[in-house]
């Protein structure tokens, strides 16, 4: 087995990206959108760290930016839930369509 380089968590960042970015225009469900919204952060994050680890820039903060998105990730994903909260108790339907009155 071979080496693993920064080309790996690159690619495994790109991968998550992506996966997320198809999962959030493909999908109607409410929930299934927020939890790709999540994927493409956590893609992000891994792209953060990943050139926090392997560039030799003293002063390049990724783990801070990683772990400030991972915050704010945790807080969108909050927010987000008690909005489909709020907006279920009215339509009672999990389909996005239904949602367009924002």
């Amino acid at each position: 087995m071979g080496e693993i380089t920064v080309y790996h968590y690159l690619f495994l960042g790109l991968a998550l990206f992506v996966i997320g970015l198809a999962g959030s225009i493909i999908s109607k469900h409410v929930i299934k959108v927020l939890i790709s919204i999540e994927f493409i952060l956590t893609g992000v994050n891994i792209n953060f760290i990943t050139f926090a680890t392997y560039c030799d820039m003293p002063k390049f903060d990724g783990y801070i930016t990683a772990l400030f998105y991972a915050a704010i990730g945790a807080v969108e994903l909050a927010v987000a839930l008690y909005i489909f909260y709020l907006m279920y108790n009215k339509k009672q339907s999990e389909n996005i369509e239904k949602y367009g009155d924002l």
